[in-house]
């Protein structure tokens, strides 16, 4: 456990599974109080379920949809009353919809860049006046190595994330003076559900796990608050050979 983060409070979006799980599991061990969402409420019970087993009433969270302003909004307000402020916010929640563009219907367009753009945007918006009022705090956008990596199929999912680099850039020069920092984790392929029904897939041992996002979450959070990284790009070591 790291004395820094004992008794933050932390929101992290799209946690009932995967990188975003993995991201509340880990702030949990180190201490956190943390509040998570998702949209499926079986899923997201679930998961709550599992991690006040390890966390008890230091983890709480509710059904929302990022794509919504008025879902983000309730959500920052209602983690910031249920814990007192907010310290931390981690941008996880996303959707890959992979099509060539003369067959994405618009409403896959609107729904790819409202979750992994305008959700970000709408939970930042809500959290900088509560982490100003704090004195300062850290806000993690998980991006992709598809925000500078384009490839076929992916255009509304490379559009969002080439966004999202963008705006975390931007924010950061922002609110740097507010004393919050800004850092976007850029993963390759992740041995994840996403992009998949759950228990669809094969796992695979080369990849990335969700794990390591959230190690690279928590030794960020721990640097020098007099430094800043603020782009990293994770990628599996030995990923398989290019025949």
């Amino acid at each position: 456990m790291t004395n820094e983060l004992k008794d933050k409070v932390a929101v992290v979006t799209g946690a009932s599974r995967g990188i975003g799980y993995c991201i509340a599991e880990r702030l949990l061990r180190e201490g956190a109080k943390v509040y998570i969402c998702g949209r499926d409420a079986q899923v997201l019970q679930q998961s709550l379920g599992k991690l006040r087993a390890q966390g008890g009433t230091r983890i709480e969270g509710q059904v929302a949809d990022v794509g919504c302003y008025e879902d983000c909004r309730k959500l920052i307000q209602t983690a910031a009353g249920h814990f007192g402020g907010i310290d931390l916010l981690v941008n996880n929640a996303g959707i890959g919809i992979m099509k060539p563009v003369d067959q994405l219907t618009p409403e896959e367009w609107d729904a790819t860049l409202h979750t992994n753009l305008s959700g970000v945007f709408y939970c930042c918006r809500e959290a900088i006046p509560l982490m100003r009022r704090r004195g300062g705090g850290y806000i993690f956008n998980i991006s992709s190595l598809a925000g500078v990596n384009p490839f076929p199929g992916g255009s509304a999912y490379n559009a969002s994330k080439f966004g999202l680099n963008g705006f975390s850039e931007a924010m950061m020069q922002d609110i740097r003076y507010d004393g919050i920092r800004v850092s976007y984790i850029m993963p390759g392929s992740v041995d994840t559900d996403f992009g998949g029904a759950p228990g669809s897939r094969a796992h695979h041992s080369w990849k990335l796990s969700g794990e390591d996002i959230a190690k690279a979450v928590v030794d960020l959070y721990t640097y020098p608050s007099t430094t800043l990284a603020s782009r990293i790009e994770m990628r599996p070591s030995q990923p398989p050979r290019k025949k």
